[in-house]
């Protein structure tokens, strides 16, 4: 019987040899340049002293390649695996990115040989914010769980892996509300000002905002999913204020996919985002901010109006222990809502 697709061979070795049979599955294709011709990639699993040996290798690797593989794996290749798995919808996000990129050391090294003091030095030694430092170690965490999930490995390392203090001081101011009601006054007169009043009373990030679709915004009961980053921010819910409901209704298009488009209609690169809309709002509105400084508003905002504590958590997608699952009831979409209100 025919082998399917994708499934691998069995081929014989030329010449006098212990073990004449190998096994091999294909892994992509290249085309040569010069002919036009395709050819197949082949990665070997294995050699073996008959043709039945080799088909069963052949057969055991079709049940669980990660199995076969986890003596070889390397830490990129495992990277691959678990953005594809974790990702399979939306692109990695930059932090993990990044991280990633810090720790070209370890792209090529197996798996199973990495310990804690491999990440740890890429970790002491990174000339980098203490965030960028916390989301590296944080990928290694989720690559440690990939790999214990799929008996890659049998201990997550990465839970050894320490940080060092954050003596950096915060640069964050929020805004005013003197600046706040600048805002406001400024909506008709200014460009993208809705932008930043939308951030302050959801408390989004600029990267969350600029990933916000139509399809996923309730006008009716105030309320629309989206965000990034950590795995209580990933498509919460989050509640809309009475007083930027019509700055959102006035932004939505049905023909558009985002809530917020560049000139041709498609999504806002985070760069322009920065270059484009806010750095120009800043300077006109003599205003000296960072995006981000939004979402440090709204947290105080909720926290001065005597917000609880909770649901000022779920709204931004702090991760808490009180926080079991992203299942919202009508309940508890309706707290969310008289918490956001109070601002």
């Amino acid at each position: 019987m025919k082998n399917p697709n994708g499934y691998g061979s069995v081929f014989k070795l030329s010449g006098k040899r212990r073990k004449q049979y190998g096994a091999r599955v294909t892994i992509g294709w290249e085309i040569n340049e010069k002919t036009g011709k395709v050819k197949q990639k082949y990665k070997t699993i294995g050699y073996y002293k008959s043709r039945p040996e080799a088909m069963i290798a052949l057969a055991d690797y079709n049940k669980d390649p990660y199995d076969i593989d986890s003596k070889r794996i390397t830490f990129a290749e495992i990277y691959e695996l678990w953005s594809k798995d974790k990702f399979r919808e939306k692109p990695v996000t930059r932090g993990y990115k990044s991280g990633f990129n810090l720790s070209e050391s370890l792209h090529r090294m197996k798996f199973i040989d990495i310990r804690k003091s491999h990440m740890q030095a890429i970790i002491d030694n990174m000339d980098k914010s203490h965030s960028t430092k916390s989301i590296t170690k944080t990928l290694y965490g989720q690559l440690f769980k990939f790999a214990l999930e799929n008996d890659i490995t049998d201990k997550n390392y990465a839970n050894f892996v320490t940080l060092p203090k954050d003596n950096t001081e915060s640069d964050r101011e929020p805004f005013s509300d003197i600046q706040i009601e600048k805002l406001w006054n400024s909506l008709e007169s200014q460009e993208n000002t809705d932008m930043a009043l939308i951030m302050i009373y959801t408390g989004l990030r600029p990267g969350e905002l600029i990933l916000i679709e139509n399809e996923n915004i309730n006008l009716t009961e105030r309320y629309m999913s989206g965000g990034i980053k950590t795995d209580a921010g990933i498509d919460r819910i989050i509640p809309i204020n009475k007083k930027i409901l019509p700055l959102i209704e006035k932004r939505m298009d049905k023909n558009n996919k985002y809530l917020f488009v560049n000139s041709r209609k498609n999504k806002i690169t985070y760069n322009s985002f920065r270059k484009d809309r806010w750095k120009p709002l800043m300077k006109t509105l003599t205003m000296e901010h960072k995006a981000h400084d939004c979402r440090h508003t709204f947290a105080t905002l909720m926290d001065n109006a005597g917000a609880n504590k909770l649901s000022i958590k779920k709204i931004m997608g702090h991760s808490s222990q009180d926080i079991t699952d992203k299942v919202y009831t009508h309940k508890n979409i309706n707290e969310l809502l008289k918490a956001v209100d109070l601002i």
